[in-house]
């Protein structure tokens, strides 16, 4: 009878045997294929390490987990990196430690502790879960407007924008295109402020030869399918302020004060010597709980698809900034009737995907049928201006100036894909397709 050993060997060339036929890829056929904005893209690489990961039968955070947040603390180079659930979950755990006692201990990254009532500065053009860690924690956001060419924060409105009770920002790097990272983290020093990245579109971005997600307190990561790197839901937090590392780990853990991996018990050396709280000494350190958490972490199978993934970040970068490259080539003779992306010559975007915003007398929601109706698929910005939204029209909140160019991303913009999966072929189909619609048009 075959040992164990011996049958994990044939289970995984089995799988590798498999993830060869089962997931070749198919040849690109224009006008029949679907060109999407984003999707999977792997090998027998993350096959491998999920079947592996499900015969060890770790179910919650274990082996691959640790890994792969080393690895993510190895490339940002960070003080800490936390693997949770998702990149929504991410945003609130951000928030959500500024708004625990432990922050006062941090005033040399920020203000210390946010309060119900105190403010955060944010761009109007936003994803919904960017936005509403700072509602449930009771905080304001103040709304400032967005460049249209970006879709980023307008920095030169930021400033204006504090008021008495304004104690961070919150930035999001959207579509992968850095924001003005020079102007934010002076702005944050020089009125001591927090501030947070939300970098979920943005892994391998550089601002200043320095890598996106590592400028402010916190960063935020997803990697949801779409995402730059992905393990089906998935997100992380890059920890730059060590000060707050162990209050995210406790928000991320139901808010517990013990810090012991998973399937470990008394790495204090004290389990049953704390006193806390009004509990009785003793209490089993393992379940005294320091603060108002939540159950935010993923478990190892996701972690090891996430590791393999890993190790294709500077591929997948490369082929994101040619992909962009050449739309940004291809559709320059057309700059009379769109409005191209502007990066900033300090950064290097790792493009989420190809914003275009449709200049007056187009139609954008022709342009979008057009190319929809090509197979080529297509996506607006998010939330547009989120304050239009059915589910924000109501929120506390307070607006700094006007929003027009908020309007306008959320009336003409839309963007298309440059993620790996899609080839030089992709491309040029999709430039066909709309110098196509101009030349009838």
């Amino acid at each position: 009878m075959s040992n164990p050993e011996s049958l994990r060997a044939q289970i995984l060339e089995l799988t590798r045997q498999y993830a060869e036929i089962a997931h070749a890829p198919k040849p690109f056929v224009p006008g029949e294929s679907r060109v999407h904005y984003s999707g999977r893209v792997f090998d027998q690489a993350e096959l491998l390490n999920l079947v592996g990961s499900s015969l060890d039968f770790w179910l919650t955070a274990g082996p691959y987990a640790t890994r792969f947040e080393e690895a993510m603390r190895g490339f940002f180079g960070s003080r800490g990196f936390l693997l949770v659930n998702s990149g929504s979950s991410a945003n609130l755990l951000m928030v959500s430690a500024l708004c625990a006692e432990a922050a006062d201990k941090a005033r040399e990254s920020g203000p210390g502790r946010l309060l119900p009532g105190d403010e955060i500065i944010t761009p109007a053009v936003t994803f919904p879960t960017t936005l509403t860690p700072i509602l449930q924690n009771r905080l304001v956001p103040v709304f400032v407007d967005c460049e249209v060419d970006t879709c980023n924060i307008d920095p030169g409105l930021v400033e204006d924008a504090i008021g008495p009770r304004t104690r961070a920002i919150l930035a999001p790097h959207t579509v992968g295109n850095p924001c003005d990272l020079a102007a934010l983290t002076d702005i944050a020093r020089r009125r001591n402020l927090w501030l947070l990245e939300d970098g979920c579109d943005a892994l391998g971005a550089t601002f200043e030869g320095r890598l996106v997600g590592t400028f402010g307190a916190m960063s935020s990561l997803s990697f949801y399918p779409a995402h730059h790197i992905t393990m089906g839901e998935g997100g992380g937090v890059c920890v730059n302020a060590p000060e707050l590392k162990r209050t995210l780990l406790s928000l991320r853990d139901w808010g517990r004060d013990c810090w012991c991996d998973p399937g470990a018990n008394n790495t204090c050396g004290r389990r049953f010597d704390w006193h806390m709280g009004e509990l009785p000494y003793g209490y089993d350190h393992k379940y005294i709980y320091s603060n108002l958490g939540y159950n935010l972490k993923a478990t190892d199978l996701q972690a090891a698809i996430g590791l393999a993934q890993f190790d294709k970040i500077p591929r997948f970068v490369a082929a994101r900034r040619r992909n962009f490259r050449l739309l940004l080539q291809g559709l320059k003779p057309l700059e009379d009737r769109l409005l191209l992306p502007r990066i900033d010559p300090r950064a290097d975007p790792s493009p989420f995907g190809f914003p275009i915003t449709v200049r007056e007398g187009v139609d954008r929601r022709a342009l979008v049928g057009h190319l929809e109706a090509a197979k080529i698929e297509t996506r607006l910005v998010f939330g547009g201006n989120i304050l239009r939204q059915p589910g924000f029209l109501n929120i506390d909140k307070r607006v700094a100036g006007s929003l027009e160019g908020s309007d306008r991303i959320m009336r003409d913009t839309f963007f298309v894909g440059v993620y790996p999966g899609l080839g030089e072929a992709q491309i040029e189909y999709i430039l066909g397709v709309i110098h196509g619609f101009f030349a009838r048009n």
